[in-house]
């Protein structure tokens, strides 16, 4: 009887998604999750597909409302959809979008469940949802030993099914794969997965034991090792060694039947393809399956794609042109640095000296981020990477004047790339700032930049240990040229928020609150 409730309350959601339906956007809404938290579901949403193809059901990814206006007093608990997944392989439980509809303990309790037990939760009897017969499963969330969010498996019930070895297979490496997601060991982020690229269940599936032998060959992946040149079945044949046979460069052909190895050993690996001895190429994908901590052999994905290698490569040329975009920009600016420095040494002005040495480090500062994305293949940058290139340039500035420390605590993580260009510019002058004027010369000290990343916002903190601010000082007011560029990129590009002021002990810090979602062109 609880039914009809449900589809009141994903109406009523309607609203809401239609304001905030990102999962990105949603998090930041009603949740205060750490940025570790968030990265690590956008990782699950990412790879579950394959969980919902697996499972022929829908994946619901439900987490507690802490903040917003949905928020609920303490010893309550309210849920809301942040994201959604459907079947490939079987009728979807849900033709509405159900992003953004809340749910309590009371209508779902095996959500509750899930959550305290640490396990996954069944419902002992179906619930009829909108006409349709759903069978509902709740699998904790869990990253660095908490849950963080809970998947619903809902199964439409409505078709009958009559087993089959290939049901069989699918539905147990969906079970091996939810209970990882349980024990926190999937999906990981390490190595990249490359999800949107890699090979799908539909493509071609292959499960392994713990030995290496298969177990397991759906027609598609037949298909694609007889294309390659085995024309027999291929259970009961060792994958990895036969696989290593099949391709033509001897290159690809250890590196295929290494990451195959390396799954079995209960490590994930990046997709990789290569071509076999009769010209099919074909796309691999190695995941382990070990649940509970337990080996219990390897999941292989391949796709045949001899028909659409030649618009990959097309891609991939269009991807490279653009890197090598960045590389010329990087170059020139560069050229530019250097024809400033030159221009620095014939100049004998100490204060056009000074201006040509700043504008050296700003040119520099930008250069650092083209040379990141000149290796990057989707216009983001690692910050991380990006300030730890800077620091040392700024250190060494500062040693030459004083004995000042500059070190980075906490994690940027990875932004746009319209965000990481004034971003690093930002903190490039503020460290600047803080490195000349809170220290006399021959003083010494230390200078912190501290990265605290959410949801919603990513927080710095540039604080030093120096003689503080000058009486009267205002920030609106401040007539330096490095003040004046900060306060032009918070407000125009990175549209954040900038103080500064004085430190609980001593100093100066400057807080910068830059938001990670809403980004507009």
């Amino acid at each position: 009887m609880r039914a009809p409730a449900a589809g009141v309350r994903a109406r009523a959601g309607a609203c809401e998604r239609s304001r905030v339906s990102t999962l990105s956007d949603l998090l930041a809404e009603h949740t205060g999750l750490p940025g570790g938290a968030v990265d690590h579901l956008q990782l699950v949403v990412a790879e579950w597909q394959l969980l919902s193809d697996l499972s022929f059901a829908d994946f619901l990814l439900w987490v507690r409302v802490t903040e917003g206006p949905d928020a609920v007093p303490d010893g309550e608990e309210r849920y809301i959809c942040v994201a959604q997944a459907r079947p490939t392989t079987a009728p979807t439980a849900h033709t509405e979008d159900v992003v953004g509809s809340h749910t309590d303990a009371e209508e779902n309790p095996q959500l509750r469940r899930a959550a305290a037990e640490r396990r996954i939760c069944r419902e002992e009897d179906p619930r009829w949802y909108l006409g349709v017969p759903v069978r509902r499963e709740a699998v904790p969330v869990v990253h660095r030993g908490e849950v963080i969010g809970i998947l619903s498996r809902e199964t439409n019930l409505a078709v009958p099914r009559v087993p089959s070895g290939l049901e069989i297979a699918y539905l147990g490496i969906a079970g091996d794969l939810c209970h990882m997601v349980a024990d926190g060991t999937f999906p990981t982020a390490e190595p990249s997965p490359d999800v949107h690229t890699s090979p799908r269940v539909g493509d071609g599936l292959i499960r392994l034991d713990t030995g290496g032998s298969v177990v397991f060959a759906s027609p598609n992946a037949l298909s694609a090792y007889h294309r390659m040149g085995h024309a027999a079945d291929l259970v009961g044949a060792r994958l990895a060694p036969l696989t290593r046979s099949l391709i033509a460069d001897p290159f690809d052909a250890t590196e295929v039947s290494q990451r195959i190895v390396t799954a079995l050993e209960g490590q994930p690996t990046m997709r990789i393809d290569a071509e076999s001895r009769r010209g099919a190429a074909v796309l691999f994908r190695a995941l382990p399956l070990r649940p509970g901590g337990k080996p219990a052999g390897a999941l292989v994905l391949c796709r045949d794609v001899t028909e659409v290698r030649r618009r990959d490569r097309a891609l991939m040329s269009k991807d490279a042109t653009i890197r090598e975009i960045h590389h010329r920009v990087k170059n020139n600016l560069q050229t530019v640095a250097a024809l400033l420095r030159l221009q620095s040494r014939r100049t004998s002005s100490p204060e056009a000296k000074e201006a040509l040495a700043e504008s050296v480090r700003r040119v520099a500062a930008i250069a650092l981020v083209h040379e990141t994305l000149s290796t990057s293949v989707d216009e983001r940058a690692d910050l991380d990477e990006l300030i730890d290139k800077v620091i040392p340039v700024l250190g060494d500035v500062a040693a030459a004047e004083s004995h000042v420390q500059v070190r980075k605590s906490g994690q940027f993580g990875v932004v746009a790339a319209e965000v990481a260009t004034p971003l690093v510019m930002v903190l490039t002058e503020l460290v600047q700032n803080a490195v000349e004027h809170a220290y006399p010369a021959g003083n010494s000290g230390e200078v912190v930049v501290t990265a605290t990343r959410s949801a919603r916002w990513l927080d710095v903190v540039v604080a030093d240990d120096g003689r503080g601010l000058p009486r009267g000082f205002s920030l609106e007011r401040a007539t330096g040229l490095g003040l004046q560029i900060v306060r032009t990129l918070v407000e125009s590009e990175l549209r954040g928020s900038l103080s500064l002021g004085k430190r609980d002990r001593k100093g100066t810090e400057a807080v910068l609150r830059v938001p990670l979602s809403h980004r507009r062109g």
